[in-house]
């Protein structure tokens, strides 16, 4: 018998957005795990080198909707230009963490 992933795969989705505007020093990382616990959302917010956010969150579909509507007004004092999003596959993570 094989042990178990920590979360089943199965009828969840894993997406990267990748979120630009000015979204980096105004808590958008911290506020964005937030809002992803929330919805029971597993993965991390990175910010990168450009300037710009990147989120990979998995979950349900509805859920991740959320988060993306979410991602698309951003905290208070963030103004985001875009996001762009993509469907990966789901690694069956448990958690939402901030990288650096």
């Amino acid at each position: 018998m094989q042990p178990q992933d920590p979360r089943p795969t199965q009828g969840r989705e894993r997406w990267r957005l990748i979120v630009r505007g000015q979204v980096q020093g105004v808590g958008y990382r911290a506020i964005c795990r937030r809002r992803a616990e929330e919805l029971r959302l597993s993965g991390w917010v990175r910010n990168l080198p450009d300037g710009s956010v990147e989120v990979e969150a998995e979950g349900q579909t509805r859920d991740l909707g959320e988060l993306l509507l979410w991602c698309e007004r951003g905290p208070q004092g963030s103004q985001v230009s875009g996001v762009s999003s993509t469907r990966i596959a789901p690694t069956g993570s448990d958690w939402f963490e901030i990288r650096r």
